[in-house]
Order: C-alpha cells, then structure tokens, then sequence
C-alpha cells in the first residue's frame, strides 16, 4: 500500500469511528424519550368535567400544549400528538390557584393511529381530582348499528342506569366506570339516566341523539345531582369517528 493510500485508509477509519462516537452520545441523550412519527396519527382530546377545577392546561414534557385552555364542561375536541414524552401533566391556568400539578401521568402508553380522551372528574374543594383516560377506538360494529359506551363522571355520584328509547341499556354504572361499547340500530334515542332501581325519578334526559352506521359514540354525564347552578347534573355525547 502506497502512503497515498495509507493516509486515505487512516483518515476513512478516523471518520467511521468519530461518527460511531457522536451516533452513540446522541442515542444516549436521548434515550428515555418517545418521539412518534408525523404520519403515527395519535390523537387527543381533554374534557375538564371537574365543576370548581377552572380552567387547566396540559404539559408533554414539561411544555405545555395547548393554546387555549381547557375550561368546564366543554371537550377540546381532538389534536395530534408529535411526541409522547412524559410526564403528561395537568395544571391550573392561573398560578393564583397552583403552580404544581394537578395530574401527572408518568406512562401514558399511547400508540400511533389510536384515539384518546382524558376526562378530568372530581373536586378541587375536597382535593378529590380524579381522571381517567379512555381509547376512543373500537371493532367495527355490525352492519346498520353503531356503538355507544358511558362514562360516569359526574363528582362522587351513586351508581346510574341508563336507557335508550325507555330500554335499559347501561345499568348500575358507578362513578369513575366506563363501560364496554353496546351495538345500537342506527337511529334517534332518548337517553336517559337515574340513580339504579329507581326508575321513575328520571334525572337528566338527552333526546335526539343520532347514532349512524359505523360510527362510535361516548355518552357521559358531569356536574352533581341536585345542584341548580354551573354544576347542576347533565348528559353529553361525543362522536369519535
């Protein structure tokens, strides 16, 4: 071997083993971290359900992520998610009320093309801030149906029955429960919701809700039965798809 070719040999080398080097330091830095994909498609949304909660903000890694807040009863609606990192975190918009976290889920466990939402439930005033978070997808329900769960998050409830059309269809729900998808003949319902064995006292009612072929649906009740106010006790729907 020529010395032309010898120092073109040991320079070659000298890069291969300075690339391995900075290849292995920015795997290192970053380890930990979940990144997803652009095309990954992972959806959330958060619906603060708690009545005395305020407004709140989420944080991926320690940034926040949203731009407007989230503020009783209205669902975000759905944005995608670029990375999971955690700690996904919940905290009040107004440093009057806190500066630290009001939840802090530290394993998320998202996966790419899936549908999530985070539901915020009970009281600030007896330190009682629950969640729970569902995933909005499910098998495609039989031909002419569509499919309807309930989520129960109405602050320190007794167990709900719920029907469709005067048909039971949800029954002995407790507070914090989210039920397993149910197939519905496409068409119109009438929800309606009372405390369990007692059905003539109906408490909150929900007519004309559409259900169509295919599609998903979450029903969910909020606020506190008995109260009149901005917490009074209602019924909402989502459509996840």
């Amino acid at each position: 071997m020529s010395k032309k070719d010898s120092n073109i040999f040991i320079s070659l080398t000298l890069s291969g083993i300075c690339f391995f080097f900075i290849f292995c330091f920015i795997s290192s830095c970053g380890k930990g971290k979940t990144v997803l994909p652009v095309t990954s498609n992972t959806l959330y949304q958060v619906i603060n359900l708690s009545p005395d909660l305020l407004p709140v903000d989420l944080y991926i890694d320690l940034t926040k992520r949203n731009s407007s807040s989230f503020t009783y009863p209205n669902p975000s609606g759905y944005f995608s998610l670029a990375s999971i990192d955690t700690p996904f975190q919940i905290r009040s918009s107004s440093v009057t009320v806190s500066t630290g976290n009001i939840i802090a889920i530290d394993t998320p466990l998202l996966k790419s093309n899936v549908k999530y939402t985070l539901f915020i439930t009970g009281l600030r005033s007896n330190n009682s801030i629950k969640y729970m978070l569902t995933i909005d997808t499910s098998a495609t329900p039989t031909v002419g149906r569509g499919k309807v769960r309930f989520v129960n998050a109405s602050p320190g409830s007794t167990p709900f029955d719920v029907t469709a059309n005067s048909t039971l269809a949800f029954g002995n729900q407790p507070y914090r429960n989210v039920s397993k998808f149910i197939e519905l003949p496409a068409g119109t319902y009438d929800f309606k919701i009372m405390l369990t064995g007692s059905s003539a006292n109906v408490i909150s009612d929900l007519p004309g809700v559409t259900v169509q072929d295919g599609k998903l649906y979450t029903l969910y009740c909020r606020g506190i039965v008995g109260r009149t106010d901005s917490a009074a006790f209602g019924m909402s729907v989502l459509t996840h798809n």
